[in-house]
């Protein structure tokens, strides 16, 4: 029998879902989303960040794998712009690859985020949208920045869903909506 987890209910998109909390550090939970497999919430929340980013000129969406995927590729199809996905392993075929460092809180482990060769050139001298589904440390969006700015792109927005902590670090950031971290007392 799985275990009864206390959730956050959100409203994002005209969608009310229940997100469960997980523990990520001693004393400290977070409101996971995960929008895999979820079509009817991607779909909204692309069409909401479209209407967001309206005066946003870019050419690219850029994410990193693996949850942003589908937010990514259904903003790709309304927006009519191309989407870029950094892995977050190396594969011979990747070839001379550009690579950052980062720190998820979801993992709390160090992982790679990679550009490879033929995107590379794609992303060289273009506009970019950096994308994700929840920006909560910044560690991620930090990483992204730093292999873009290697494959000399401009970074032309940064958006998600939704934010994540104190909502001053994110001023800058399109989403729409923002997620309280939960501390135990």
């Amino acid at each position: 029998m799985l275990p009864q987890r206390n959730t956050h209910t959100v409203q994002v998109a005209g969608i009310e879902r229940h997100l469960p909390l997980f523990e990520v550090a001693p004393g400290l939970r977070i409101a996971v989303l995960n929008i895999l497999g979820d079509t009817e919430l991607v779909q909204a929340c692309a069409q909401a960040l479209q209407t967001a980013l309206h005066s946003t000129a870019f050419d690219l969406i850029v994410t990193a794998e693996a949850k942003s995927i589908p937010l990514a590729h259904a903003l790709s199809v309304l927006t009519g712009k191309s989407y870029i996905v950094l892995r977050k392993t190396y594969k011979p075929y990747m070839g001379e690859a550009v690579r950052a460092e980062t720190l998820s809180i979801t993992t709390g482990k160090p992982q790679l985020l990679i550009l490879d060769e033929k995107d590379r050139e794609r992303v060289a001298g273009k506009r970019v949208l950096l994308l994700d589904d929840v920006i909560s440390t910044g560690s991620t969006l930090q990483g992204m920045r730093k292999v873009l700015d290697l494959a000399e792109a401009k970074i032309a927005a940064e958006a998600a869903i939704f934010t994540e902590g104190d909502p001053g670090d994110w001023q800058h950031i399109i989403s729409l909506g923002h997620l309280p971290l939960f501390k135990d007392a």
